[in-house]
């Protein structure tokens, strides 16, 4: 299992929010390309960037910053947040990102998802980002009339690499992950999942790895916990290891 350190964007600073209220931020370092640097030389094999800004805006806004990370690291990112085309795709593939999350424009457009898997082969993951089982998009602004399930089942067998899962009501608190929910949409789907929302000890990180093994979850995104202290990232990567 994958421990995936999120780098969260909002006016160029890494930050991490509540439930996803962007008036409820807190910065925890004005310089994301250091914080990059500090999760990869930790040990962590990934980094998980979103540009909270463009998920909202609908456009990719935090460009200087995420390229900034790209340049500085040399472990895989993926990033997310506001990616709406096919030519934005194309354009984050070639300035170095691994692989692009689609969360909105999968269920705007899933003919897109499925064209860009086509494309850009391995490359391409699916956010979804849920309350209470409901699909939530525009930055988590909107709910949409879609549940997590049914999301999950319209890309199968069309080569997405991934479906991050995030229930919303847990991101950012650190009461633990929803795995019931997690884990119910690993078993619908045979497309690996990555849990995300809610993981704010090394005792979550534990259920989260016994859930990998019986439910097929591919890994965990992790934010506040690391940021904050509760989550020693030494002790985590042990852990997964």
């Amino acid at each position: 299992m994958i421990i995936y350190p999120a780098i969260d964007l909002k006016d160029g600073h890494c930050v991490r929010l509540y439930k996803g209220d962007m008036n409820r931020d807190v910065v925890y370092n004005e310089n994301p390309a250091d914080q990059a640097v500090t999760w990869a030389r930790t040990g962590f094999s990934w980094i998980h960037v979103v540009d909270l800004n463009g998920a909202v805006d609908g456009k990719p806004v935090n460009y200087s910053a995420v390229k900034s990370i790209l340049s500085s690291v040399d472990v895989p990112v993926q990033l997310g947040g506001g990616i709406r085309s096919l030519a934005q795709i194309e354009h984050w593939l070639s300035e170095g990102v691994s692989r692009v999350i689609l969360g909105t424009v999968a269920v705007r457009d899933p003919d897109l998802v499925k064209k860009a898997c086509q494309l850009f082969p391995d490359q391409i993951v699916v956010g979804i980002d849920a309350r209470k089982g409901m699909v939530a998009v525009e930055g988590w602004v909107e709910e949409s009339d879609m549940r997590d399930v049914d999301l999950a089942h319209a890309f199968e067998d069309v080569g997405v690499s991934a479906i991050i899962y995030t229930d919303i009501d847990r991101d950012g608190t650190g009461e633990g992950v929803n795995l019931e929910r997690t884990c119910a949409l690993a078993e619908a789907t045979s497309i690996p999942v990555i849990a995300s929302g809610g993981v704010g000890s090394l005792d979550d990180l534990r259920g989260v790895q016994k859930s990998a093994a019986e439910h097929h979850l591919n890994g965990v995104v992790v934010g506040r916990a690391l940021y904050e202290g509760q989550l020693d990232p030494v002790e985590a990567l042990k852990i997964v290891a």
